[in-house]
Order: C-alpha cells, then sequence, then structure tokens
C-alpha cells in the first residue's frame, strides 16, 4: 500500500516501535478478520482480550492498576493510523470508546476501592466500557438528559432511558449521566447483571456495522452509593472536561481514515487503466488526488500540533471542537472523491473504499456534530470580543 506517512514529525523512535508491535497484532489478529466481523455484526470478546494483555487497551491506566501509565497520546496516534489501514474501523470505534472516552472517567474520578475494583479489568480487556449520556430525545443537548437518579438510604435509584451506547450490548461496566436534583447532573458506575439493567436492541447502522451500539434501559436500578464516579452534582463539569480527548479521537481517526483511503486510491488509480492509459494519467485524477493530499497533509498539520497541546495539557474544548468538524469533513470529502475515482468498483463492498464510504458518514455527527462544534467556536469568538 502507498505510503504516506513520509513527511510526519509526530512520532520519535519509540512511537514507531510502539507502531511495529501495533502493525503485528493488526496483521495476526485483525486484518484476515474485518469482513467476517462486518458480516456477523459484531467482534468477539477476544480480540479485546488479546489487545488487553497486550497494553493496547490500558495505555493511560497507572501502572500499579495493570496500565502502561502512558500520558503520551502519540501511542494512540500510532494504534489508530494502523487499524485505519485495513479498514478495521468497527474495532477501532469500540477501542476508542474505552480507552479515550470511558477510561479517562475512571482515572480521574474514581477513587480509593473503586479504582482497584474498575481499572485493572478495564485495562486488561477483561471488562468492556461504555458510557450513557445521549437520550431518545436528547443529543448534543445534554442539559436535556432525563435519566434519574434518587437517593434511597445507602442507595441511588435510576430511571431512564439511553440510546446510541457504543460497546453498549457488551460492556461490563456503564457510566451513566443521571439528573440528581436541582438541575445537578451526576456520574454512576451500573455493571452488567444489575437488577432493572437491561439492553434494548443493537442497533443496526448505515456503517461500523460490526460495532456494538445499543439502546439501554434503567428501570428502578439500584445501586449503592459507592457506584457515584466524582462528585455528586459535578457530573456535567466532569462531561466538559473530557470531551475534548474524544473530539481530539475523532479528529485524530478522521485522518487517519482520509490517509488510508489516499493510499487504496492511489494504488487503485495507478493500476486501473481505461481508454489504453493508467487513471492516473489523467489530469482530473491528477489533480483530484493532489487536492486530497494537500487537504490531508494541512489538516494532519493541525490535528498534530492538538496532539502535542493535548500532551502538555494545553489543548482547549474550542480547539478540539476546530479539529473535529473541519477533519471529519475533510475525511468525508476526501472518501466520496475516493470512491468516485474507484468507478463501479468503489460501491462495491469488496473494495475497502466502499464499507470506508459508510462508515465515515457518522463521524461529523457523533461526539458532537459540526453545527454544534461550530457554535463552540463562534462564542468563544463572538463572546470575547
Amino acid at each position: 500500500m502507498t505510503d504516506l506517512y513520509a513527511r510526519r514529525s509526530l512520532f520519535d523512535d519509540e512511537h514507531e516501535a510502539f507502531r511495529d508491535s501495533v502493525k503485528e497484532f493488526v496483521a495476526r489478529e485483525v486484518a484476515a478478520h474485518v469482513d467476517d466481523w462486518e458480516e456477523a455484526a459484531g467482534i468477539p470478546r477476544d480480540v479485546w482480550r488479546t489487545a488487553g494483555e497486550l497494553g493496547y487497551l490500558g495505555l493511560p491506566v497507572p501502572e500499579e492498576f495493570g496500565g502502561g501509565g502512558v500520558d503520551d497520546y502519540r501511542f494512540r496516534v500510532a494504534m489508530i493510523e494502523e487499524t485505519a489501514k485495513v479498514g478495521a474501523n468497527s474495532l477501532a470505534a469500540g477501542f476508542a470508546a474505552q480507552t479515550d472516552v470511558v477510561l479517562p472517567y475512571f482515572i480521574d474520578l474514581a477513587a480509593g476501592e473503586q479504582r482497584k475494583q474498575w481499572l485493572p479489568k478495564l485495562a486488561t480487556g477483561e471488562h468492556i466500557g461504555a458510557i450513557a449520556m445521549t437520550e431518545p430525545g436528547t443529543g448534543s443537548d445534554l442539559k436535556g438528559i432525563r435519566t434519574t437518579a434518587v437517593r434511597d438510604g445507602d442507595d441511588w435509584v435510576i430511571n431512564g432511558s439511553k440510546t446510541f451506547i457504543t460497546n453498549g450490548i457488551h460492556a461490563d461496566l456503564v457510566v451513566v449521566v443521571a439528573r440528581t436534583g436541582d438541575g445537578a447532573f451526576s456520574l454512576f458506575v451500573v455493571e452488567s447483571g444489575t437488577a432493572g439493567f437491561t439492553r434494548g436492541r443493537k442497533l443496526r447502522k448505515l456503517g461500523l456495522k460490526a460495532q456494538d451500539t445499543a439502546e439501554l434501559n434503567f428501570d428502578d436500578v439500584r445501586v449503592h452509593t459507592s457506584a457515584l464516579l466524582g462528585e455528586q452534582g459535578r457530573g456535567l463539569h466532569a462531561l466538559m472536561s473530557h470531551l475534548p480527548l474524544e473530539r481530539l479521537n475523532i479528529a485524530v481517526t478522521a485522518c487517519a481514515g482520509t490517509r488510508a483511503a489516499l493510499a487504496w486510491t492511489i494504488d487503485y488509480v495507478r493500476d486501473r487503466k481505461a481508454f489504453g492509459k493508467q487513471l492516473a494519467e489523467f489530469q482530473n485524477t491528477q489533480f483530484a488526488v493532489a487536492e486530497m493530499v494537500t487537504e490531508l497533509e494541512v489538516t494532519q498539520a493541525y490535528v498534530d500540533d492538538a496532539v502535542l497541546r493535548f500532551n502538555a495539557g494545553e489543548l482547549s474544548a474550542v480547539d478540539a471542537a476546530k479539529a473535529k468538524w473541519w477533519a471529519t469533513e475533510m475525511h468525508k470529502r476526501v472518501v466520496d472523491r475516493c470512491l468516485q475515482l474507484h468507478g463501479g468498483y468503489g460501491y462495491m463492498l469488496e473494495y475497502p473504499i466502499a464499507r470506508a464510504y459508510a462508515d465515515t458518514r457518522v463521524t461529523t455527527i457523533y461526539g458532537g456534530t459540526t453545527e454544534i462544534m461550530k457554535l463552540i467556536i463562534a462564542r468563544d469568538v463572538l463572546e470575547s470580543r
């Protein structure tokens, strides 16, 4: 496959050694199975456990709890890029939910026995995690959440429904966002098998078909006060403080997916002939490739800088929003053009560009829509002047 990584300067030798390890994992455990997972609409838990044993799922978990103790997000970037090369987008989405979305809540908010109880199993992949924010009537408007948690002695009683929950079917631990009175929100950890906690249908999606997305229901779910994650009433603050990493992950994934789609397309137009010439010899193809590569490299420069700022603790929610909306819109646009260059074959699922086309569409929606990202940026600019 064409290598479009030559000009990058984000990584050092340690990151590249880690990348080589991930390449071996992807070649051995992932590449040959992607089609089967998509057909079966699911990924075996064994893959999670293998990834966990290799240390890929628990990178940010402190070493004392079985993780890698790694704060450098560049290692995750390398992993995201390697899974993108083989079109394993469903796997990447599930792993991202675990490592970049769920784990930070446990790492930052869990205390004492909570850390001992939950972190080791999340790090090894023995437990799969999910976060339940979105509700049937509430998407990006988190303040519209209606799920409630009412104190009853030493317990909290949770009632409500959630939807579009990544890892929802297989999750062993679900971080539930619920109202706890006076307009405040709190976070609770609900374990699989808890009475009243049920999973609705596994949702059928346009893309990411092997990735587990579900509806979750909470009917008088009773959890002990020890299931409260972080401070009571500080749930919305916790959500806002963790969303930048989720959005950075989506931006990184968008660039990785764009790079993979371009590589497949460049190889295709070099091999495919029409009217006695390689497609790569036509000016239309050359202009399209030049435009797409430039879009990617310019976007990649911003996203790489965002990664470094995140590592330094300096990535703002606004800058994460910029990275998220721009990179995902670029990704969607480039994949569409790549499919066009494949012609009729691009519409066939035997070519990875077809699946990428379907998988890419959701990236401008989840983690906050493009429109919400623009509002965040506009408010920052207009209200600060």
